[in-house]
């Protein structure tokens, strides 16, 4: 069994992942704030110096990025990770990304006799610590059988949906289509509600008992509804992740040919709530956008 687990960044959700990995296996755990590292070490995980240091004679690494530039630049750049991991040791993806250069990615770790598990997850840091994931994965099975231990670990719900690496990260630019399109369309549906005169909380609790419900509609709802608020909802999905996680939708379909409408009608209302200075808040204030100032 994987016994030696590297977590490269200890923040928002690395460090819950790292606590939750640690009641089983030994991680290391680094990140370039000295005091996430710290915090890392209070609850059971290793502090190591340096990336490379956290990566050496581990089974197994878990990285998170913002871009596929930036997993190239984190392996393979100056200083990179690549010549420091353990051979048969696989990396595991566990941000959103999308499918470019997934592959080539892939193709050079598998030179240097290691591999990449794509594995984008949901859920935030809270369900994180819990291991309490919905994770889903694309892998060849001799990489999925040396992570599987640690997904298992980290995940409710552990959906392996292809043997590519670029599959998982395929798969979650479908789900993030629906995700902010659904957190779009409850935004609409609230401010609707709104300017029409009715009680907030009473619609929510009439439309998720019925055939309108979403999940992001019973989960999104209650917290867009604390939007105006002065201190805002709590922020468990910043707005701006959702204004990468649609591009990338977009980019997925324009390279496919495939029109995608409701999509970027979506993404348009993420892209004008981050530029009214809202990228930081949690993503159901978006219904800001549609309506700025509470109607009723």
């Amino acid at each position: 069994m994987t016994t030696t687990v590297a977590v490269i960044g200890l923040g928002a959700m690395g460090l819950p992942m790292a606590t939750r990995l640690a009641e089983r296996f030994t991680v290391r755990g680094f990140d370039i704030a000295p005091e996430r590292v710290a915090l890392a070490a209070d609850q059971g995980v290793t502090p190591a110096g340096s990336a490379s240091e956290a990566v050496a004679d581990a089974e197994a690494v878990l990285v998170a990025v913002r871009t596929g530039a930036q997993l190239d630049a984190l392996l393979f750049g100056e200083d990179g990770l690549a010549p420091h991991l353990a051979a048969g040791s696989v990396v595991i993806l566990t941000s959103t990304v999308g499918t470019d250069g997934i592959a080539d990615i892939a193709a050079r770790l598998a030179e240097r006799g290691a591999h990449l598990v794509d594995a984008p997850l949901s859920g935030g840091p809270v369900r994180a610590g819990e291991g309490d994931l919905l994770i889903v994965v694309g892998a060849t099975p001799d990489a999925l059988g040396i992570a599987r231990p640690i997904l298992d670990q980290l995940a409710s719900t552990l959906s392996v949906v292809g043997e590519r690496p670029g599959d998982g990260q395929a798969l979650k630019t479908v789900n993030q289509l629906l995700c902010g399109v659904h957190i779009a369309a409850a935004g609409e549906a609230l401010a609707l509600a709104d300017a029409l005169g009715l009680d907030r909380e009473k619609t929510l609790e009439a439309l998720t008992a019925g055939a309108a419900n979403s999940f992001m509609l019973g989960n999104r709802g209650p917290r867009a509804l604390q939007a105006y608020d002065e201190e805002g909802a709590e922020v468990l999905s910043r707005l701006d992740i959702f204004v990468k996680d649609l591009g990338i939708v977009g980019d997925a379909a324009r390279r496919a040919h495939l029109s995608t409408p409701v999509a970027a009608a979506a993404e348009q209302l993420f892209l004008l709530g981050e530029a009214q200075g809202l990228g930081a808040l949690d993503d159901s204030a978006v219904i800001r956008v549609i309506a700025p100032e509470r109607l009723s």
